[in-house]
Formats: structure tokens, C-alpha cells, sequence
């Protein structure tokens, strides 16, 4: 049985400014390092989803299906704040990660450098 924690959004969806799939990008930050994790999307049910939970859930564009993060492998986002951008169109979520954050095993999945000063 799924636990029920209900958070209460001071913003409502209808005021997110959604790309053309009826989507936000959301950056999973972890909340005590504020290290960046993971690039996602979420559609109205993930958002209200992840509300009602407390768990980080997004909408898989691959699978096109709703994705509980970690649900399967373990490796929980709980939700500690969700922020929204001042255009209204990116979520920062900002998340107490169990395990690893990316489907490689890596903690984050921003690990491939491209250039460094």
C-alpha cells in the first residue's frame, strides 16, 4: 500500500508554463550536498503523484508511461522541497536520494565531463 503524505502545492498546475508535450523539465538536487542528479520530465499525474506520495515520480518519455523513481530498483527520491523557476516552466526538486540516482549506478548523471577551467 502506497503511504499518502500529501503535500500541498502554493502554485497550481494550470499556472506551470508546460512545453509542447504538457510537460516540466525537473532537476533532482540533492538537498544536503545540492549536488545535481538527474534531468527529468513531469506531466500533471506525476506532479499530483508526487504530492500525494512524497516520492519523486516523473513521466517516462521512453516507456510513456507514469515512473516512481526508484520503485523498481530501490533507489527513492523523497521529496524534501519542489521549487518552481521564475518563468514557471522548470521544477528543482529538491530530494533525499537512496542510492544511486542514474539508471547506470552512478550517484549522479552528470559524470561525463566535457570541459574543465
Amino acid at each position: 500500500m502506497e503511504n499518502t503524505v500529501n503535500l500541498k502545492s502554493s502554485i497550481a498546475w494550470s499556472d506551470f508554463k508546460l512545453n509542447s508535450d504538457g510537460m516540466v523539465p525537473v532537476i533532482a538536487q540533492d538537498y544536503q550536498t545540492n549536488e545535481v542528479l538527474m534531468l527529468a520530465y513531469m506531466n500533471e499525474e506525476a506532479f499530483n503523484t508526487t504530492l500525494e506520495t512524497g516520492k519523486m515520480t516523473y513521466w517516462s518519455r521512453s516507456r510513456n508511461e507514469l515512473w516512481t523513481k526508484g520503485l523498481t530498483s530501490g533507489h527513492l527520491q523523497f521529496v524534501k522541497s519542489l521549487t518552481l523557476d521564475c518563468d514557471n516552466d522548470t521544477v528543482l526538486a529538491k530530494v533525499e536520494q537512496i542510492g544511486a540516482a542514474c539508471h547506470t549506478g552512478n550517484r549522479t548523471c552528470f559524470f561525463k565531463t566535457l570541459t574543465e577551467v
